[in-house]
Parts: C-alpha cells; structure tokens; sequence
C-alpha cells in the first residue's frame, strides 16, 4: 500500500499539467493570428493604383498632297522595222555591226548592185530611143498638117502622121514608167536604215541568194529614243482622270500636257519622266480596262523595250492634308484605325479611311480632325477606354520600335 500511493500522486500533477496547457492553447492562436494579420497589412481602403502608363501623340501633319494613279505596264519601241531584201540577188556586203546604232541612210547591206545598174541603163537607152521617135513624129505630124491646110496631102494620110505621133508618146510615157522602175530596183540593192536605231544581229551571210521566193528578211532595226510606254487603267480610273482633268481645264487636245513617270523594278521612285501620248477612244467591256500609252526620251538606252515597269500619273493635288506615321496605324477586322488621346486623356479608337504613303507618313482621307492627338508610340499601352499620360512631340519623329 505504501508503493502505491506515489505513483497516484504523479498521475494526479500529470493530467493537471495537461489541462493547464489545453486552457492555454486557444489564447494563444488567437495572439497569433492577430500578430499575422498585422503583419500582411491586409486592409483594403490603403490600396494605391498604379500610374497611368505614359505614351507619345501628335497632332497630324498638315500638307500639300499630289493623289497619283498607280499602274503596272511594259516598255515597247516607237519604231521597230523588219529589214528585208525586196529584189532578188546575191548579198555582196554588211556594212554594219551587230547591235551598232546607225543613223537613218546608213546603207547596212548591199544586194548584187551590177545587175540591177545595168537594167537601169538598159531602161535609160530604151527612153532615149522613145523620145527621138516622138521628135521625128511630131516633125512628120506638124509637117502633114502644113500641107494638108494648103490641101497638098490628103486626110488619110494626115491622119496616119497623127496616129503615129501620139503612139510615140505612148511609147516614151511606157520607157519613162519603165527607167523608174529599174531606178526603184537598183535603189533596192542598198538596204538603208529607214530611220536612227539599234540594228539586230544579222540573219543572213554574205554569198547567200536573198528575196528568190519571197521577201528575205536580213535584220531588224528598233528605235530606242523616245520609247513607249504601255498600262491599261481600271473603268474607276478612268472616271477619276477625266473628273482631275475637267477641275484642271484639260481637253482631250491637252493629253500631251499630263505627266507620266516611270520607275524599273530596280529604281528607286520614279526617275523616268515622260508625257501621256494615246488613249483608247472606248473601254475593254471583257475586262474593264482603258488602254493607255506614255512616251518618254530615253537618250540613255536606260529602257529597253520589253522591260516591266511601274507607272504613276499625277490627277489632282490636295492642300492641308492630314498625315500621320504609318507605324500608328493598326487593323483589325473593321479596317485600319489610329488612336486618339481625347481631352480627358482617355484613348479613343478612331476608324479611318487611308490614302497614299509619303515616306515615313501616311495620308488619312477620313477618320480624324486637324487638332486630334494621335497615339504615335507606345501603341502596346495604350489601350481603348483607359486613360494614360500623354507627352506630345512631331509627328514625323515617331519610332516605329516602341509600339
């Protein structure tokens, strides 16, 4: 009995110790969350919102705007010619180099000339002989009237001298006719450059027996200086053109007063200047389409017909129109549109109609107004319906990296 008592002494402060530290256990979480809450702050009415991002505008750009009509189109020669040989003969000679310029009577090939000066002379003899038999029948005809006014000759053979005198000149008109034609021929011997041009390679040699059967053709000669040029305009185009030359006062007389300019695949913008030259009298009904001709001097050879081109024609020039950069540009499904700070610094997205591109800038045909400040960069933060800190600057120094 003496054992036992202790060991129930050291349950009894044992369980007392436990319930000591049970009663203690919930002041101390509620300490420690308060001490937790404290610590995160956690109280809504001290929440500060961030700055409105800042973003760069500027009104638009005011200035004169020539409106061109674009097109696409092929260079062609104004002359180009088939050299031929028009007599038959042997080809005694080339007097030109492949590809060389000549000018216009430069004899470039030579066709058996002997044969054909020959004829020639045979022709000349032939006249020769026509004419003397005329002056020795309208001497027996002047002499038959003579006698037949004194009654010395009898009609019939008035008659006859006056049959005879007018078949002589029959003859001689018959020898003239044939002396031209064998002068035309002889000239044909010398193939001549019917005008200033580059002479293709030659298509014949010399020994070769030309214009047999049938024109032979020897080369082809193409004059390079002016050129053509050739484009077809749309059926709108053409309204537009003719409403631009009525504001300007042209007639279709003035045609030669619009001009053209013409760019190769390789320039840059349109160095090659030139006039409007024809235009179709109707529109092409299967394809909508007006043709329609430049011409241009190419002193240089720079052209080259054949070559594919770009074309623009100048129709109207606009005062005070509004540019913008191209970088503040931005499409989605409705078209293209720009954003506008308005004067609660709030962005607005505005809808525009756009019109050509000058450089770094574009043309805005509907959408803005003069005073609108227009979002140039810093396009990412700027967001419709929010508000944001504008800093105004020029138009054309906008950065097309910070968007």
């Amino acid at each position: 009995m003496t054992s036992t008592a202790p060991s129930m002494g050291k349950m009894r402060r044992s369980n007392a110790g436990i319930a000591a530290r049970r009663s203690r256990t919930p002041t101390a979480l509620i300490a420690a969350t308060g001490c937790l809450a404290i610590l995160c702050g956690c109280d809504d009415n001290n929440f500060v919102p961030p700055p409105a991002p800042k973003v760069e505008v500027a009104p638009p750009q005011r200035q004169s705007v020539t409106r061109y009509l674009e097109a696409t189109g092929n260079t062609a020669p104004v002359k180009i010619v088939d050299l031929v040989a028009r007599v038959q003969g042997v080809l005694e000679a080339i007097d030109y180099r492949d590809g060389a310029f000549v000018k216009q009577g430069t004899t470039l090939f030579t066709i058996e000339p002997q044969t054909y000066k020959l004829k020639l002379e045979q022709a000349q003899a032939a006249e020769a002989g026509a004419q003397a038999s005329l002056t020795q029948s309208e001497a027996d005809y002047k002499r038959q009237s003579d006698l037949a006014a004194k009654q010395f000759a009898s009609q019939a053979t008035f008659e006859q001298s006056a049959a005879t005198r007018d078949n002589a000149r029959a003859n001689l008109q018959q020898a003239q006719v044939n002396t031209r034609i064998a002068d035309v021929n002889y000239g044909y011997t010398s193939v001549k450059a019917p005008f200033d041009g580059i002479v293709s390679a030659h298509l014949v040699s010399i020994g070769e027996l030309v214009g047999a059967a049938s024109p032979t053709q020897l080369a082809t000669i193409v004059q390079l200086d002016p050129i053509y040029v050739n484009f077809t305009v749309s059926e709108q185009d053409v309204i537009r053109i003719h409403a631009g030359a009525m504001r300007q006062g042209l007639t279709s007389d003035d045609l030669q007063k619009i001009r053209v300019e013409v760019g190769l695949q390789t320039d840059t913008g349109y160095p090659h200047v030139g006039k409007l030259d024809y235009a179709a009298p109707t529109v092409n009904q299967s394809t909508g389409t007006l043709t329609v001709r430049g011409i241009l001097p190419n002193a240089d050879r720079a052209l080259l017909p054949g070559y594919f081109v770009r074309v623009r024609v100048p129709l109207s020039e606009t005062p005070d129109s509004l540019l913008v950069p191209d970088v503040a540009l931005g499409s989605d499904q409705g078209g293209r549109y720009v954003l506008v700070v308005n004067k609660d610094n709030v962005v607005e997205q505005r809808k525009v109609e756009t019109g050509p591109v000058l450089g770094e800038l574009r043309v805005i045909e509907k959408g803005i107004a003069a005073d609108d400040l227009i979002v140039v960069s810093g396009l990412l933060r700027a967001i419709p319906g929010q508000k944001v800190d504008p800093v105004q600057r020029v138009a054309g120094q906008s950065r097309a990296a910070d968007r």
